[in-house]
């Protein structure tokens, strides 16, 4: 028998207005409906109809890791220094790693992910291929130091993550693991009421090779990903790349011409001036890799995407040049750079191939050179798609216009080769007697960002509307009216939880019917039965909190079709 959770006794106070400091849909609802509290910034309080929700996601997360045979451990969010040095995260993670000493001067930090933790775990459990495969996971707090936590639970500075890693002796192995996680990752998607795509993605600060997200489309998101309207290609902006064909045959142009432009250091101004399309023109960002400065051109009418350019360079730290810099070296002349003549790298999008001529800075001030020539003015020393994708750029497996739409990212699975177990050498007795390399896979879920994700997507003008799975009741029972309302909504609710249903209802005194509807409605349960002007009769009114759709039963109906 479930118990039913009066709200005279519940731990929770609605409101009815906006939080001032919130942006996004999830954030309002889940404050307003009393989900969620505010402790500190990106720090939350789980109040008891949000503890519920959580809770629930993590059931159906554990059900379903455990359907494919994964083992769940809990290790310490406390963790040493030295792994994740011998890794180098510690230093890799920079400033989004909480970091703190103990009484005796020993380095700590609270943990980000486990990689390391989960390698030293198996080397000590594991000493022979009899012992592999195994699949380990965890639903625990992770830690890190966001410089502007925002938008409530979706990006906290202390979250909740189930995070699984794989151990294979083999690469088939490790590909039948990712598999059977990437299955798993989408049934429970699916059963938490969640619309997703699964796109390809980097790797980043975790290694390895092969890498999905799963990102749940909303206003609210804060990745961009491209999707094909005619095929199933879809990956995050960072990991699109396009094959670019040179152009067919040899083009004459003429010798570089030297133009007298003042006054135009952008690509707009020059352009403007010249009366030709920015993409006729040459853009050269200045970077240092590593703190060597390099100069990364792209046609003018595209930006260079940071992100995508680290990515393509990792782990070398790639940042943007800056006034001390060019004071440094008077040879580069700001917003008048041209890739001729540079003695420094030179870094290309595809599209500058060779023999195409472009508009670009003359390394003089107020000038810029015409007829410029790829592969005649100018080498390329490496070449890099790093331009930021943008709206109709052709898909990569079929040529169709690419949409652009914004997601949650909800979990992100990773094959990670032998990156942690080089570091760690965490190596089996192989079928051969000798010593066998083990191979890993990663494979993580936010299940705190979930519930938000849940939120943005399901949510309307009215509030929050759950899923049946995951909501903190199945039914909520409302006492629109005194004495008579109240003891029907009380036997109602009790009859339901005698059936298995979860139960809450509102049988507060001196709160009207008005304001105990706008609750219900704000709360979200799937599922509202209301005892009110004809409670004598023995009828109640159900209603379908998602649909709107409402129906005068008995209450022998009402309970019978809920149970159903």
């Amino acid at each position: 028998m479930s118990q039913v959770q009066r709200m005279s006794r519940l731990m929770a106070k609605t409101l009815r207005d906006d939080p001032a400091d919130a942006e996004t849909l999830s954030h309002k609802l889940l404050v307003r409906a009393g989900y969620v509290r505010r402790t500190s910034a990106g720090i939350w309080s789980w109040l008891p109809l949000g503890k519920k929700v959580l809770d629930n996601i993590s059931r159906v997360v554990r059900e379903e890791m455990d359907a494919i045979g994964a083992q769940e451990v809990l290790l310490p969010a406390l963790l040493p220094k030295e792994p994740y040095e011998a890794s180098g995260r510690w230093d890799e993670y920079g400033d989004l790693l909480f970091r703190l000493k103990d009484r005796k001067g020993a380095d700590y930090l609270l943990g980000p992910t486990h990689e390391e933790i989960f390698t030293q775990l198996v080397k000590d459990q594991c000493s022979s291929y009899k012992d592999l495969p195994v699949m380990l996971y965890q639903i625990q707090t992770k830690y890190r130091d966001e410089a502007r936590p925002r938008s409530g639970v979706l990006r906290g500075r202390e979250f909740q993550m189930k995070d699984s890693y794989s151990f294979d002796t083999t690469d088939e192995g490790l590909a039948e693991s990712y598999a059977l996680h990437r299955a798993a990752y989408q049934k429970i998607f699916a059963r938490i009421g969640l619309d997703f795509r699964i796109v390809s993605a980097v790797s980043g600060a975790m290694g390895g090779s092969a890498s999905e997200e799963f990102l749940a489309p909303a206003a609210a998101g804060e990745d961009t990903f491209v999707d094909c309207p005619n095929c199933d290609y879809a990956a995050n902006t960072e990991a699109v790349t396009f094959a670019f064909t040179p152009p067919a045959g040899a083009v004459e142009h003429g010798p570089v011409e030297e133009l007298d432009t003042p006054d135009t250091p952008t690509i707009e101004t020059l352009a403007a001036h010249l009366g030709v399309p920015a993409s006729a023109t040459l853009k050269n960002l200045l970077v240092k890799i590593d703190g060597e400065i390099t100069a990364v051109g792209v046609p003018g009418d595209r930006e260079v995407d940071l992100g995508k350019l680290g990515e393509h360079l990792a782990p070398a730290v790639v940042e943007v040049v800056t006034a001390e810099d060019f004071e440094e070296r008077p040879d580069l002349v700001r917003g008048y750079v041209g890739p001729q003549g540079l003695k420094i790298r030179y870094i290309a999008d595809p599209r500058i191939a060779a023999g195409t001529a472009w508009v670009t800075g003359a390394n003089k001030p107020d000038t810029h050179a015409r007829n410029v020539v790829a592969g005649r003015d100018f080498e390329v020393d490496q070449y890099l798609d790093v331009v930021v994708v943008e709206e109709g750029d052709p898909c990569p497996a079929c040529g169709t216009g690419l949409k652009l739409d914004r997601a949650i990212e909800i979990g992100h699975i990773f094959q990670l080769g032998r990156k942690y177990a080089d570091t760690f050498q965490l190596d089996v007795l192989g079928q051969q007697g000798k010593p066998v390399r083990v191979t890993m896979g990663s494979y993580g879920i936010g299940v705190s960002r979930a519930v938000a994700a849940v939120a943005e997507q399901s949510a309307d003008d009215k509030g929050l509307c759950w899923p049946q799975e995951i909501a903190p009741a199945d039914v909520h029972v409302v006492a629109a009216g005194k004495a008579l309302q109240t003891e029907l909504a009380l036997d109602v609710a009790e009859q339901l939880a005698a059936a298995g249903l979860r139960v809450l209802v509102d049988e507060r005194a001196g709160v009207s019917p008005g304001v105990k509807f706008t609750d219900a409605e704000l709360i979200g349960v799937p599922h509202i039965l209301v005892a009110g002007r004809r409670s004598a009769e023995g009828v109640v009114e159900l209603k379908n909190r998602r649909t709107g759709e409402k129906e005068e039963l008995p209450v022998a109906d009402a309970v019978a079709r809920l149970r159903a």
